[in-house]
């Protein structure tokens, strides 16, 4: 088994250069932009993480199937860049390849991810006025959100941002209410 060391290690290598070839292409948007959707599909997908990471199924056949999900709308050069993958047998990488390519095309932008988890889903006007907190605490150019449904939180919103976490849940408020109270 590879180690997480090991595997951040190809991740960043691959990632860097897929950033590279975006870069002077001036295609970073519209490669971020495929990479977030094949991200997405392979997260909700665990059939097919596990399909990519088999080596007993032949590179020609993963081929197959990358060329099928990504279809024409997909960047040639982040098309080919996957076929490379499955070559040079590090598809199995790929999530983490995406997600460190996301990483860096933030840094670039001088973006922060900034993950808020709701009781229910926000409004366009609710996003807005956490970027701009967000965008406030940070002084970041923008903020990329992603939002996540909690029904446990009562209400309110739990927003991080690296390591920071902004505790604004009705149920972060009743768990320092009760250990206010029991510390009295």
């Amino acid at each position: 088994m590879i180690s997480n060391i090991a595997i951040a290690k190809v991740a960043q290598s691959y990632a860097q250069a897929l950033l590279s070839i975006a870069q002077s292409k001036n295609l970073t948007e519209e490669i971020g932009g495929d990479a977030r959707t094949l991200q997405s599909l392979l997260s909700g997908n665990k059939d097919l993480q596990n399909f990519f990471s088999n080596p007993f199924i032949q590179s020609e056949n993963k081929k197959a199937l990358l060329r099928q999900i990504l279809g024409e709308s997909t960047s040639s050069y982040l098309r080919n860049f996957l076929l490379l993958l499955v070559d040079k047998r590090r598809i199995a990488f790929l999530d983490q390849i995406l997600q460190q390519y996301l990483v860096l095309l933030r840094q670039l932008n001088q973006t922060v991810l900034a993950e808020v988890t709701s009781a229910v889903s926000l409004t366009e006007a609710q996003q807005q006025t956490i970027q701009e907190k967000v965008i406030a605490l940070t002084k970041a150019r923008q903020v990329e959100l992603v939002t996540k449904i909690d029904g446990d939180l009562i209400g309110g919103v739990i927003i991080k941002v690296g390591s920071q976490v902004i505790d604004a849940s009705l149920r972060g408020q009743l768990r320092r209410l009760s250990l206010r109270l029991s510390g009295s």
